[in-house]
Order: structure tokens, then sequence, then C-alpha cells
């Protein structure tokens, strides 16, 4: 019977083994970009379908669900967007990144603020907007929460919309254009330079939204706690009781995760602010382009010898504009002032919004030092009332005593005096009234008592 039974655990296990170690079933090759899911049009319109009815078939063409697969959003510097689901090792082959940057996008962080600089990407969690930005594309982690729509709304309006750097692939050499090589490389027109120099690169757009949205909706929440906070401190002051004191202590509650989140931005902000070679690393467009040259001029000392001397020279003149121009629209490897400033305006931002916390702190402190000196000024009474209330049963004490002197049966000649009685009571009584004064005025000059 045990035989039977070892038996039969050792092919479990075998099954077991050969299922877990069975290859993978073969997928299909990847699709170029934009082919398997739902390509949206520059304009919007149908970026606005998707958002409104994502389960619908004809707007979101999802991947089918495998594994630990998550929903990311793609969007290009184009404005078209796709919906995927990825797994872990699609995203790290994809982006390019380390796998721990991912657990950084994941739920264990989600209330931590990052901005990671990487060789080809930048990991970007700040609140609610978690994604991998790259020179090219954007990847949006659960695009279709409710927190996160607006923002995607923002990348399709305000992304398409701008200005983007011309592909030159040809040797234009007509009416002073850009004489551009071979190789194919993001490079603006001559023409459209002053007004690109106006543009941040396609990195910082996207970290811009970013920024412009969280703050926008730190605000708002924010604004909110104001409006309620102010009515519930004011009925506080006018009636300490159990029900507000309760409503105060959740406002407390509050107000301490808003500041904590509001605390993270802006203290990710103010690191990157501190440290030039961070900043330096987010230019991924700038990398990209020397990146293009490198590969174009090992490309171009391979293939000198097939080309004529004319060509050779026409290329070497368009690499060398093109370079300049790419260095003075990008700026120098050190050059940050385009980041700085970008960061620089939104910690701004959040330290304002920062100090609004820290007034409904200070209106909140200010009220429970209020209540605290009500509470005071009653215990005084209370006690007050109680030192008086001493003194009376004092006084009535001692006419007691002689009360209760004449009450033991002792023999007296008093009470052989007829009609002494009541003039005794009456003297008894006004001693200890006077008594009572006495010691009532003394405690009134001691300030022991209010006036």
């Amino acid at each position: 019977m045990g035989k039977s039974s070892f038996s039969f655990r050792r092919s479990v296990s075998r099954r077991r083994t050969k299922k877990t170690t069975a290859p993978p079933p073969r997928r299909s090759p990847p699709q170029p970009p934009y082919a398997a899911g739902i390509t949206a049009s520059p304009d919007g319109a149908a970026n606005n379908g998707l958002v409104a009815g994502a389960g619908a078939g004809a707007m979101t063409k999802v991947k089918k669900k495998t594994g630990s697969a998550r929903l990311w959003m793609r969007f290009d510097r184009s404005g078209r967007s796709e919906l995927v689901e990825w797994e872990k090792n699609a995203i790290i082959h994809h982006a390019a990144i380390p796998a721990r940057d991912l657990r950084i996008l994941g739920p264990v962080f989600s209330h931590s603020s990052n901005i990671l600089a990487r060789e080809k990407a930048m990991v970007v969690n700040l609140e609610f907007i978690k994604a991998i930005v790259t020179a090219e594309e954007v990847l949006l982690l659960d695009p279709l929460r409710q927190e996160v729509l607006p923002f995607v709304e923002q990348l399709r309006q305000q992304l398409p919309g701008k200005s983007q750097p011309k592909l030159l692939g040809a040797v234009e050499d007509q009416e002073g254009e850009l004489l551009g090589s071979n190789g194919r490389q993001w490079l603006p027109m001559p023409e459209t330079v002053e007004g690109l120099q106006a543009e941040l690169p396609f990195e910082f757009q996207v970290l811009e939204i970013a920024l412009e949205a969280v703050c926008t909706y730190l605000d708002s929440s924010v604004a909110d706690l104001e409006r309620g906070a102010y009515p519930v401190l004011d009925e506080l002051a006018r009636n300490v009781s159990t029900k507000n004191l309760e409503h105060v202590r959740s406002l407390k509650s509050n107000l301490t995760r808003l500041l904590a989140r509001v605390q993270k931005v802006r203290d990710e902000i103010e690191h990157l602010l501190d440290d030039n070679e961070d900043m330096a690393q987010l230019y991924l467009t700038r990398k990209w382009l020397l990146n293009q040259q490198i590969e174009e001029a090992q490309l171009g000392a391979t293939t000198s010898n097939n080309l004529p001397n004319s060509a050779r020279s026409v290329r070497r003149l368009g690499s060398t504009r093109s370079e300049s121009l790419a260095t003075s629209h990008y700026g120098e490897d050190n050059d940050v002032e385009d980041l700085e400033m970008l960061l620089d305006a939104y910690f701004m931002q959040l330290d304002g919004t920062r100090n609004k916390i820290l007034s409904v702190r200070e209106y909140i402190d200010d009220t429970e030092d209020y209540v605290n000196i009500q509470l005071d000024n009653h215990r005084n009474e209370l006690i007050q009332l109680q030192l008086t209330l001493t003194i009376a049963s004092f006084a009535i004490a001692i006419d007691t005593l002689v009360a209760g002197t004449f009450g033991m049966n002792i023999p007296c000649k008093l009470y052989n005096i007829d009609g002494i009685f009541w003039p005794f009571v009456w003297i008894s009584s006004a001693a200890c009234v006077l008594l009572f004064l006495l010691i009532l005025a003394y405690a009134r000059w001691k300030k022991l008592l209010g006036s």
C-alpha cells in the first residue's frame, strides 16, 4: 500500500515538472509599431472615443493577456497611440530598463515619487502617473484609471499640436536648406530652427505634461481640503463637542497624508535640481542624436572609399552643419538650463501648494489653541466655584459645630435663661457668614478667585 502510494506521488511529481518545464507556445513575431493596437490620429477624434469607450471592440484592440501582463498605452511623438498588454520581460526588452524600475512602478511603491534617468529611457513615477519615456515614445501604465485619463487627454491634445523635428534622409542643397547625410535622423530645418529652439525635447514635453497633471491634481485636492476645513474648524470653535472633535481628527489625518504626497514630489524635484549630472542624464534626445552621429560616422568611415570625392565633401558639409544645428538646438552635454527652468517652475508651484497645506495646518493649530484656552477657562471657573463652595462649607461647619455642642445635653447655665435660643442662633449664624466673607475676601486678595 505504501509502495503504490509512493509511486503515485512520483508520477504526479514528474507530471508537474513536465508541465512547468514545457516550452511556452510559439508566439507570432512582433508586429510593427501601432499595427496590433488601435492607432489614434493626431487630431484626437479617435482618441476621445478610446477614452470614453475603452471596452468597445471597434476602438480598442488589446492584445491577449498572458500571465502577469499589464495594460500599457504606447504614445509616440506624432500623436499615435495604442493599448497593449505586455509582460515584464517584454517591457524590459522594449524600453531597455532594469527590472527594478518595474518594481518602482508597481503597487508597492504606488505612493512614492521618482524621476529616474536611464541610458535610453526615463522612468516617471509621480502619484498616479507611472510611465516610461524614451526619445520617441511614452509607455503609460494603467491608462484607463480615472486619475490618469486627464493626463492621457493632455498628451493627445498638446504633443501632436507642437512642432516636431523633421526627418531628413536625402541631401538637399537648394535655397540654403540643411545638408544631411544618408542616415535618417531627427533634425530641424533651418527655417524652423528659431521656432524649435523654444520647444523642449519630446521627453521634457511629456515630463512637463505629467508635472502639470500632478500639480493640478494636488492643487484641486488642497482646494477641496480648504473648503471642507474652515467650516469644520469654525464649528469646533463655537461648540466643542465629540462630533466636532471627530471631524477635526479626520481632517488632520487627510491633511497629513496630502502634505506627505506633496512633499514627496517636491523633494524629488529638489533632488534633481541639486544634481546637474542627473538632469543631464535626462536629455534622452540629446543622447539619441549623439548615438546617431556616432553610427553615421562609423558608417561613413566604412563606405568612404567607394564614394566620389564630391559626394563625400557634400556629406561632410551636411554632417558638420547637422551637428552644429543639433548642438545649437539641444545644447551642450552639461547644459541643463531648459530642464532646470522647467523643474524650477513646478517646484515653485508645489512649494505654493505645500504652503497652502501648512496654512491650513496653522489654522487648525490656532483653533486647537483657542479651544484649549476655552477649556482652560472653563476649568478655572470650575476650580473657583469649587473653592467658593469649600469656603461656604467651612463656614457652615463652624455653625454646625456650635449646634452640635449644645445638643449633647451638657449642663449649661444658658439652658435656664428664657428667650436666649433665637438670639444665640442668629448671632452664631451671623458669625459664620462673616467668617465666610472674610475668607472669600482673602481669596480674592490673593487672586485665587476672579474679580
